[in-house]
């Protein structure tokens, strides 16, 4: 008996994903939209078409200085949480130990706080530090969200890696540092490179928790661009929206070009 193959989508479940698509990017399509309007004011449709707001934040030097800093601040991010959540996620995947399930659940616990109420918890912590508004006191606290997410990548990514190879490479004199980092850690390097990349964009676009730690000469772009919208109402917020939407895209496509992003968070 020959075994059906898999079934083609009917036309009603291609309409519903069409709309889910759509309600999905219709904001991003207005906003880009906008972006390229020549007038002064926010307005759906547009009066015309310009490139004058994105002249205008090439201009601004209050939006280059924030954006280098979430830049710098998110590449940091991304190696410390690589750098903390690597050993943990190893711990997880491969030992076995009294609470490794409640260690397994600290570690994600972040993610289930209201960024607000972390924001604040973070500000009473940070404060009696000194490390409020400063470089250190935003990484720290930005990795309080990154790095739950490298975790939960490179714990997966791990556990693919037959623990056969290991043990193969132990039997052939290598310590089981030597395993690791020559075994175990290069056949999971596509998990390492979409640990660090979602740690990058994690932090690069969080905007409650940097509200309660930035300060005047240090300040990141999520908030600036925050700051310019409660002052301002004209297309540049677009444009700056757009920007970030494309570096956002173009980082996840990368990743999902070179090391597969989709597989990588779907493995169980």
């Amino acid at each position: 008996m020959s075994r059906a193959g898999p079934r083609r989508p009917g036309p009603v479940l291609w309409l519903l994903a069409v709309a889910g698509f759509g309600l999905l990017l219709a904001p991003a399509l207005v906003v880009g939209v906008v972006s390229f309007s020549s007038g002064a004011f926010l307005s759906f449709p547009p009066p015309g078409f310009s490139l004058r707001w994105y002249a205008a934040l090439l201009a601004n030097q209050d939006i280059r200085a924030a954006l280098a800093t979430s830049g710098m601040l998110a590449l940091m991010v991304a190696v410390v949480s690589l750098l903390i959540g690597t050993p943990a996620a190893y711990a997880i995947a491969r030992l076995r130990f009294p609470g490794r399930g409640l260690v397994a659940g600290v570690l994600a616990a972040p993610l289930l706080l209201p960024t607000l109420v972390l924001g604040l918890a973070l500000l009473l912590a940070l404060q009696p530090m000194k490390l409020v508004a400063t470089w250190p006191g935003l990484v720290l606290a930005h990795c309080t969200l990154a790095v739950p997410f490298a975790v939960r990548i490179m714990t997966a990514a791990i556990a693919a890696v037959p623990d056969e190879l290991e043990a193969a490479a132990r039997t052939l004199g290598a310590s089981p540092l030597r395993a690791v980092v020559r075994v175990t850690l290069p056949l999971a390097a596509p998990g390492l490179f979409a640990a660090a990349a979602l740690a990058f964009l994690v932090s690069f676009d969080e905007t409650v928790i940097s509200l309660f730690l930035v300060g005047p000469r240090l300040t990141t772009l999520p908030v600036e661009l925050f700051r310019y919208a409660e002052n301002r109402n004209d297309p540049l917020i677009a444009a700056l929206a757009m920007v970030l939407i494309v570096i956002a895209l173009a980082i996840v496509l990368i990743v999902e070009r070179a090391a597969g992003l989709t597989r990588s968070l779907s493995k169980d």
